[in-house]
Formats: structure tokens, C-alpha cells, sequence
């Protein structure tokens, strides 16, 4: 499971300038938060690495230096913004003017953030420099591009192939097939900036890689240096190089190009001519956008919540779980404060939390935190077990299709089924009345509980870990297998830990406060 910081981007050294530091400092700052906030949410990735070491410049600069030898390049001449007070070449992100299209004053050289037009910094109007502020003008420079639409039959045909054997999203498919329509263009490889992957070309110093075409590499290097923490420096080509391998990348739709499009052509290009065979992925399941009450999140417009401050404040798992519910698997969808308390308090505290701590109070009460025995099965006992048998496959189908919500709501539903069976059981009366039929609820209960602690795990990590404290269980919750869950392995008589409230409930006040 690999990750990493993409640290060449424009908005980097923007941000460098802004602070009158080296974009080094800014990278070193945000890579550490990151990585930082990624722990405390419970993100268990194998490596999360960073495009600023050596040894992804290494790999990035090796296939560069591959495509020009090999005259897959092109070098073009082109136009581009120059500004002669700073005496620089100006990427996009350094241009600001008004949008040709509607007209907001403060549009970006790539992109308007108000109407979301993509631009070339040269359609705006009255530009100006984000360094100088001053006027740019326009100069000739040269730029290597990449051929994309050379690969483009190969691309479709790639596509076709991997969502014929594996269902892609449709919302993925109707990107692809939107830019496959209008035909792919030739891509610059390398910008003129001073931060970033340098050319490896005499003559080009002022020139580095275009940070589309080095951040993908970042998987391959990412892999290169898990392989080399591992002291097996080869160990990463049995992964990318082996076609054993399913390749899946989990992305925003605003990266479906690249990952779908661009990555597999360069990976196309490089296998062309050589022994070892990268894999191309085998699915792109690309969420749509998530935006914050109503609207797009922004940086720059102080709209949305960081990941640090919000963990400041609530635990991780009630946050992983409303994102997991609220998922924008096909359409965009929102993150709205109230839907969150309500997650946390209707179905994470009165449903899972009320369910585990019910069950676990009872069994100390009654039968001295010991598992009592499973007697004779009437009607719900039967009917309760069979959803404990079926819920894990069923679950486990949903999440290998990427259907995420659906298969948390599945595992929730084992809950809501429970809680109907302790309460249909009336274990209360039972043990007053038959402690045998009552010991079986209980125990039954109990099953569920530990089966809820597995299920749960991918979703709210920390609970089940606490949870699988509560039932005194060997091991960690993440080692069991799966299938587990849907066994009886509570065994008669096991000793119990104090129970504790496994989700607390966020107030109305809390809320308000937010909003």
C-alpha cells in the first residue's frame, strides 16, 4: 500500500516566495504534517515516501533519458510568459489575470477557480506576474513533449480490456472516454522553474520535469524505497514488474488522466523496448469531490477544516466512518457538521456502541463477565446466526468492487440486526426465568460483538482495537482472518475485560460551535 508526498508542484515554490524561504522548508513542513495526520487517522500505509529524494529523481531522470534516446520526445518551440523584472520564465501558476470566460479578476494561469474553466496562462487578460506583479511579456522558449496521441489506440484498447474483466466506474470510463473523444494532444515534459526533477540534457539547467510526469513515478520510487527498507533493494520488481500482480489506484477524478491515461502511456513507452514489463493498473476506482457544507472546498478562501485541527478536537473514527457513509463514489457529495454528530450519535453510539456495551454489561451482571454456555437454538437464535454466517462474505464481495458504502452499511446492518435480537430475546426476563436460554442469548451476543470487532476494523481502526481489548482476545484485531467473523470462536467460559463506552456522543453546543 504505497503513498507519498507529490512535492513539485507550482503552489509549492508560490508558497516559498510568499514566505521568503527555500520550497525545501515548505515540502520538509508539509510532508511531516501529513505523514503526521495520515497516522493519527489511521492510514497504515507500507510506505509513504516523497518525490524529493534521490532516488526518485534517479528513476525519474532514467525515464526521461530512456524516451529521448530514443526519440520518443519532441522538442517544440512555443510562447510562453517571461517576466523581465524577476528575468524568469513564468509556469502557469505564477500568471494571474482576468478569466476570458467569466470574467473573474483573479483567475490562474491554468485554471479559474470561479467558473473552473481550464486556461492556458496566454487567454488571460490584463496578466500579471505573481512574483513582480508587473506585466509579463511574451518570449519563446522550448519545451520536450510527450507523443500521448501516438498511444492513444493502445489506451482505448487497454481500457476496454481491464473493464471487461473487472468493472471499472462508469463516472472513471466517461472521463477517459471524454478525453479519448477529443483526441489525445502531445504533453510538455519539462517547464522552466528552478524547484523540481532537473533535465538531464546539456543546455537545459534552467529546465526541469513537468511534475505530471515525475509525481506517477513516485509509485515506482515509493516501491524502490519500501524494497530498500526492507534490505532488499530488488524486492520491488516482483510487484511492478511481475504479471501476477493486480495494480489498484485510488485516486480523486481530478487525477483520472494520469492515472488512467498519461501513467499507462509512459508505462506503455517504457515496456516497448524493454525486458521488464511494468504493470499498467488493473482499476482506477476515482472518487468524485467531496465539498464542505453546501460548498468546493478552498485553501484560499479559508473554506473547509484541516485534517490536524479536526483530530484535535474528535476522535479519527467517527470521522473515517461518516466519510466511509458519505462517500462520492459516482457524484459529489458533501461534508455537513449535523450529518456528522448524526452519524456519530444515531448509528456509531445507539446502534454499534449501544449494542457492544448492552451485551458486555449484561454478561458481567449476570454471569460474572464469563461466556456463558450456547444451549439448544430456537427461531432467532437460528436467524441470528445466519446473518453472522452471511454478513462477512457479503461484506468482503462489496469492498473488492470498491463499493464502500454499501459494505459499511452492510456490517452496520449486523448491528441494528443484533441489538433487534438481544432485544426480541428479552435476555432480562430470561434470567429469571430460564438461565439456560438466557446464557444462550448472551453468548450468541457476544459472538456478534467479536465478529462486529473484526468487521469494523477497516472502518474505525481504533474502536475495534479497543473493543478486542473489552473481549480479552489474543492478538490484534487486524491479524484474524476475515472469515473469522463468521464463526463462534468465543469460547465457554472466557474471562471478560471491564466494558467501556466505546462511541460518546457529540453535543448539539459542540456542533453549533463548529458551524
Amino acid at each position: 500500500f504505497l503513498c507519498g508526498s507529490d512535492k513539485h508542484g507550482v503552489p509549492i515554490t508560490i508558497t516559498a516566495d510568499k514566505e521568503g524561504v527555500s520550497p525545501q522548508v515548505i515540502v520538509d513542513r508539509y510532508h511531516s504534517a501529513n505523514k503526521a495526520a495520515f497516522e493519527r487517522f489511521g492510514m497504515s500505509f507500507d510506505n509513504y515516501s516523497r518525490t524529493s529524494l534521490p532516488l526518485h529523481h534517479e528513476t525519474a531522470r532514467e525515464f526521461f533519458t530512456d524516451f529521448h534516446a530514443r526519440g520518443i520526445l519532441n522538442e517544440k518551440q512555443e510562447q510562453q510568459f517571461f517576466d523581465p523584472k524577476a528575468q524568469k520564465f513564468l509556469p502557469d501558476r505564477y500568471v494571474e489575470g482576468i478569466c476570458p470566460v467569466c470574467g473573474n479578476p483573479d483567475a490562474r494561469g491554468d485554471q479559474c477557480e470561479k467558473c473552473g474553466t481550464y486556461l492556458n496562462p496566454l487567454q488571460l487578460k490584463s496578466p500579471r506576474s505573481k512574483i513582480s506583479g508587473g506585466t509579463p511579456e511574451v518570449r519563446e522558449t522550448s519545451h520536450w513533449y510527450f507523443p500521448l496521441g501516438d498511444y492513444q489506440a493502445r489506451l482505448e484498447a487497454y481500457i476496454r480490456e481491464k473493464s471487461a474483466a473487472e468493472p471499472w466506474k462508469e463516472n472513471v470510463l466517461n472521463y477517459c472516454r471524454g478525453w479519448f473523444s477529443a483526441g489525445l494532444q502531445d504533453r510538455a515534459v519539462t517547464r522552466d522553474l528552478d524547484w523540481g526533477v532537473k533535465i538531464p540534457l546539456e543546455g537545459y539547467q534552467n529546465k526541469v520535469l513537468y511534475v505530471w510526469f515525475d509525481a506517477v513515478l513516485g509509485y515506482i520510487s515509493s516501491a524502490k524505497e519500501w524494497a530498500e527498507r526492507r534490505g532488499a533493494p530488488d524486492e520491488w520488481r516482483r510487484y511492478w514488474l511481475s504479471p501476477e500482480t493486480k495494480y489498484v489506484a485510488f485516486i480523486g477524478k481530478d487525477n483520472i488522466v494520469f492515472h488512467c491515461i498519461v501513467f499507462p502511456a509512459m508505462l506503455m513507452a517504457w515496456n516497448d523496448t524493454h525486458d521488464g514489463h511494468y504493470v499498467l493498473p488493473d482499476n482506477v476506482p476515482a472518487n468524485e469531490f467531496l465539498n464542505f457544507e453546501g460548498q468546493k472546498f478552498s485553501k484560499s478562501r479559508g473554506w473547509g477544516i484541516d485534517v490536524a485541527e479536526f483530530l484535535s478536537r474528535y476522535p479519527a473514527d467517527p470521522l473515517r466512518y461518516y466519510l466511509g457513509m458519505t462517500l462520492p463514489e459516482s457524484h459529489d457529495s458533501d461534508f455537513f457538521w449535523k450529518e456528522f454528530q448524526a452519524k456519530n450519535n444515531n448509528e456509531l453510539a445507539d446502534i454499534y456502541g449501544n449494542f457492544v456495551n448492552r451485551t458486555l454489561a449484561f454478561c458481567e451482571r449476570t454471569f460474572g463477565n464469563a461466556v456463558p454456555a450456547r444451549g439448544a437454538l430456537g427461531p432467532l437464535d437460528e436467524a441470528m446466526l445466519a446473518a453472522l454466517r452471511e454478513t462477512p462474505a457479503t461484506a468482503a464481495g462489496l469492498f473488492e468492487q470498491y463499493r464502500f458504502r454499501d459494505a459499511i452499511t452492510g456490517v452496520m446492518n449486523l448491528a441494528r440486526t443484533a441489538n433487534k435480537y438481544f432485544n426480541d430475546s428479552e435476555p432480562w426476563k430470561t434470567a429469571k426465568s430460564d438461565r439456560v436460554r438466557c446464557g444462550t442469548t448472551i453468548n450468541i451476543c457476544l459472538q456478534a460483538t467479536r465478529a462486529l470487532a473484526i468487521l469494523m476494523a477497516p472502518v474505525t481502526p481504533f474502536s475495534s482495537a479497543r473493543l478486542w481489548g473489552m473481549l480479552q482476545l489474543p492478538g490484534t484485531v487486524e491479524e484474524q482472518p476475515w472469515n473469522s467473523a463468521a464463526e463462534l470462536l468465543l469460547p465457554e467460559a472466557h474471562l471478560l475485560g471491564k466494558a467501556e463506552i466505546l462511541f460518546t456522543k457529540i453535543e448539539d453546543k459542540t456542533i453549533e460551535a463548529e458551524l
